[in-house]
């Protein structure tokens, strides 16, 4: 498995924001109010992939007793992380497609709220991508340089 490529996200989150940004311009008066609660799970969803990109590269470096780990679990961390990363890439872009639409219309009420919500969700989105991109590169194997030094 290869690491994961910025351009590769910032394509998804581009064709995701145009797609958005497509939408919104079609149909928006028919469309509901975006919800605030993206925001906070995004970045639940990214403090517990940094807290266990943290506790995941102490265990593979050897500097938390116990059981080693399996490597299946660390691949399973590195799927995860890939796949959030993404997975936030395309949530980021939907909001920033979103937002860049409601931008123009801050002085009605209803527009307004949509715009500080989708910004809100973007930079969450932009959180939780960089959370998922720590957890991949936790999922490393030490290299030989860092194996003879300790």
């Amino acid at each position: 498995m290869s690491p994961t490529r910025p351009w590769a996200l910032l394509a998804v989150a581009a064709v995701c924001a145009l797609a958005a940004w497509l939408v919104a311009r079609s149909s928006f008066a028919d469309l509901p109010t975006l919800p605030w609660s993206g925001a906070p799970a995004l970045l639940v969803l990214a403090a517990a992939e940094a807290l266990s990109g943290r506790n995941l590269r102490a265990r593979i470096q050897g500097r938390h007793g116990g059981k080693p780990l399996a490597p299946i679990a660390v691949a399973r961390m590195a799927a995860l992380a890939k796949a959030s990363s993404m997975g936030a890439a395309a949530f980021g872009g939907i909001a920033a497609g979103f937002f860049v639409y409601t931008a123009g219309l801050l002085n009605m009420t209803v527009p307004r709220g949509d715009a500080i919500n989708a910004g809100i969700t973007a930079a969450s989105a932009g959180v939780l991508v960089a959370a998922a991109l720590y957890l991949e590169r936790c999922c490393r194997a030490p290299s030989r340089r860092e194996d003879d030094g300790q």
